[in-house]
């Protein structure tokens, strides 16, 4: 039997996250046995400013904050988002990282290379120590805009994801920002090497919506991506490149999109309360113009659904603002940020879900789709974002919350467990956790905040105390 029918074999008996309906419905009681114990506040070797609350041994840096210079000269653009570790050489790690800025401000970096030389977005590349010391940094793909997470790709490479559909032939967004300035259009994914400059080609063919994140699954090519619709309706969709991207190096365009649905129930409402543990067959449909042309310049709000709304009224699921995926063993792990049902005392929040988060698994070998967590209330899981997995398999959560914002633990058991804590940021209450990546060999977990200044964190100490 080889590895992967071992593994899946296993998952199919005991399945991810068994003890999730049992831990959801006690609110995720604590402390919990494989977390590390009470958070406290933790200097910044840096320049000892506390700006983490950790548990004891534990120890970070923070490095290239928005402002400071890359290895070039050029000015770090703000807005870090989403991140991907790779190995680099003699212990160090390559990090690619996302700047979600938006609007017509003008490309970072060299805008003779910009894919838009008047979008403000993109990726800039670092290689770091295991300890957050920078040695060399700069942009890697600028004139893309709104770029929220990604992901890692097997065959040494990041996605990066435009969560927009502005350009030139659409009408203003929620910002205000002159669209009529852009000189080309957005909402697409764009690939990112490790090891050579990004050619800012976008794959069309994978569709124009407010993509968020994307998860490749290795045995079968496919990307599986998300969509986070602010104040609509968003989808979990999949794009099948016309060759394996790790065969042909390169993710191509020329694939095919689909919308995922469940089996038997044309536009399954998911964003609502779910049961403990509840579990579906799924379909797959095809979404027919995965890059709408769009003339007249229609508003922001219908533009943004065009996607979305193919895959619907052929009968895909609806979801709550779908944010950050994960592949782990056979498994696309995605969060739902305001999916799930209010709990008494919460208040609902604004956009398109009225829950605290899910976090939902599908299985790629079968099919399955899975509720692995729905949060209970605002105080044990306050809207989820980015997610990552370590090696024992447990899940990090970004939160994106009201209040405080944590780094929490999900672990196969089904509980929460806090593992650190941004410290407020004066007159800045929207900073929130983005981007969790481990390093090489998991000595390290790096981190963003994305704030009015935000910045990346390495973060280390006794792992094995715990279950990350």
């Amino acid at each position: 039997m080889d590895r992967r029918r071992f593994i899946t074999n296993v998952i199919a008996v005991a399945g991810p996250f068994a003890g999730v309906a049992c831990a959801g419905a006690q609110g995720g009681v604590k402390p919990v046995q494989g977390g590390y114990g009470r958070l406290k506040a933790v200097p910044d070797l840096r320049d000892g400013k506390v700006r983490l609350h950790l548990p004891e041994g534990f120890r970070y840096r923070s490095f290239s904050a928005a402002g400071e210079k890359f290895s070039d000269g050029s000015a770090v653009p703000g807005r870090h988002d989403g991140m991907a570790a790779f190995s680099g050489p003699k212990d160090s790690a390559i990090l690619i990282r996302n700047h979600e800025v938006n609007g017509p401000v003008g490309a970072f970096g060299d805008k003779a290379k910009a894919y838009d030389p008047m979008a403000g977005g993109g990726t800039s590349t670092l290689r770091v120590t295991r300890y957050g010391e920078v040695i060399q940094a700069g942009p890697s793909l600028n004139g893309t805009m709104m770029n929220c997470s990604g992901g890692p790709m097997a065959w040494r490479a990041w996605v990066s994801c435009e969560e927009t559909v502005n350009g030139p032939d659409v009408a203003d967004d929620f910002s205000g920002g002159d669209n009529a300035k852009l000189t080309r259009k957005h909402g697409y994914i764009f690939e990112v090497p490790v090891n050579r400059a990004a050619t800012a080609r976008p794959i069309r063919s994978a569709g124009r919506f407010p993509h968020e994140s994307v998860a490749f699954d290795p045995s079968t090519g496919a990307l599986y991506l998300t969509e986070d619709n602010f104040s609509f309706p968003s989808g979990f969709y999949r794009y099948l490149p016309p060759k394996h991207p790790v065969q042909a190096g390169r993710l191509l365009d020329g694939g095919r999109l689909q919308m995922l649905g469940v089996k038997g129930a044309k536009r399954k409402d998911l964003s609502v309360g779910q049961q403990p543990g509840a579990t579906y067959e799924t379909v797959w449909v095809d979404i027919e113009d995965p890059d709408p042309a769009f003339t007249g310049r229609p508003a922001y709000d219908d533009a943004v659904q065009a996607v979305g709304r193919q895959g619907r009224e052929a009968g895909a699921a609806i979801f709550s603002r779908l944010e950050g995926s994960v592949f782990h063993q056979g498994v696309v792990y995605f969060v739902s940020t305001q999916g799930g049902a209010t709990a008494p005392g919460d208040t609902p929040p604004s956009g398109f879900g009225k829950g605290r988060g899910q976090v939902w698994a599908y299985e790629t070998w079968s099919g399955r789709l899975r509720l692995a967590y729905e949060s209970p209330r605002s105080a044990v899981l306050d809207l989820p974002d980015n997610v990552t997995a370590s090696r024992r398999g447990t899940l990090v959560l970004c939160e994106d919350g009201d209040g405080d914002n944590y780094l929490r633990g999900l672990t196969k058991s089904g509980q929460i467990f806090d593992f650190c804590r941004l410290e407020p940021i004066p007159d800045d209450p929207g900073a929130e956790f983005a981007g969790s990546t481990f390093g090489p060999g998991g000595h390290t977990l790096y981190v963003n905040v994305q704030a009015k200044q935000g910045r990346s964190f390495a973060i280390w100490g006794p792992w094995e105390r715990g279950l990350f």
